[in-house]
């Protein structure tokens, strides 16, 4: 492989990855960027190579991304993200019959959240409701911890939430924004049985990183290919449509310091 080669790190969690990655490869080199992929099964697989400089890019999500900064004291280089990653919000959903009707109603009732590296569906959420003066020493977890590793990216743990608050075992749960929406268009959510009560403040979401070591060529060329993809050109929309976006947009930081305070002050 030629040293000019982008080698980027992606995390597999669903089939669709290799279709996607695939055709972000082949419009890379057919845009003066070579470049080629690599599927890890985790996000911590793929952030200790980022780390080690065997891969030059990682497409991280919000825990991976806060954790590669720290790791290199700030100093990491944050490269583009989607226009769908800004502006992130997570829910608060509970039952119509549960007898809550604001956040502090949650004390003492039974909260199904996500796993436990989710941003989306335990990490934030707790975070703010926390922020809001909810006592969560006084609300009984019921926790999903299915794909650990993959960050919530499958959201099957959201799922599991929103199952366990129309089955009963659990009056509220925690998810976030884009599961309760798709859920809602598909028709998997009872209306009336289930509701939105809170949405969060906003937070943003995934981050393409690099070490600060990268060469200026490289991330050149990666940003230059990577914002020239547009949403009318039929090749390119079919690939923003998979990875959920309509335009690629310039990196920004401030949507992360909400996850930044929550990971320096864990949930006990």
């Amino acid at each position: 492989m030629s040293n000019d080669t982008i080698l980027l790190g992606a995390v597999a969690y669903d089939a669709k990855v290799v279709t996607i990655w695939e055709g972000i490869r082949e419009h890379f080199n057919q845009n003066g960027a070579p470049m080629d992929f690599v599927l890890f099964s985790n996000y911590e697989r793929q952030v200790e190579l980022l780390l080690k400089g065997h891969i030059d890019i990682a497409w991280n999500t919000p825990l991976a991304h806060v954790r590669v900064q720290k790791h290199t004291d700030g100093r990491s280089l944050s490269l583009g993200m989607r226009d769908t990653d800004q502006d992130f919000h997570s829910r608060v959903v509970i039952r119509s019959d549960s007898g809550i009707n604001t956040l502090k109603d949650l004390e003492g009732k039974r909260l199904a959240v996500g796993s436990r590296d989710s941003t989306q569906a335990r990490i934030l959420p707790l975070h703010f409701l926390r922020s809001e003066g909810v006592d969560l020493a006084a609300v009984k977890l019921l926790k999903f911890d299915s794909d650990v590793g993959k960050h919530g990216d499958t959201g099957s743990s959201e799922i599991e939430v929103l199952e366990a608050v129309a089955d009963g075992r659990a009056e509220a749960g925690t998810i976030g924004d884009l599961i309760w929406v798709n859920e809602q268009a598909a028709g998997h959510v009872d209306a009336n049985l289930i509701r939105s009560l809170w949405t969060t403040p906003p937070y943003d979401h995934c981050m393409f990183d690099a070490l600060p070591t990268l060469d200026p060529g490289k991330v050149e060329r990666f940003q230059g290919a990577l914002f020239g993809m547009r949403w009318d050109v039929p090749e390119h929309r079919r690939l923003l449509e998979l990875e959920g976006l309509k335009v690629w947009m310039p990196p920004r930081e401030e949507g992360y310091n909400s996850l930044r305070d929550a990971i320096a002050n864990p949930m006990p």
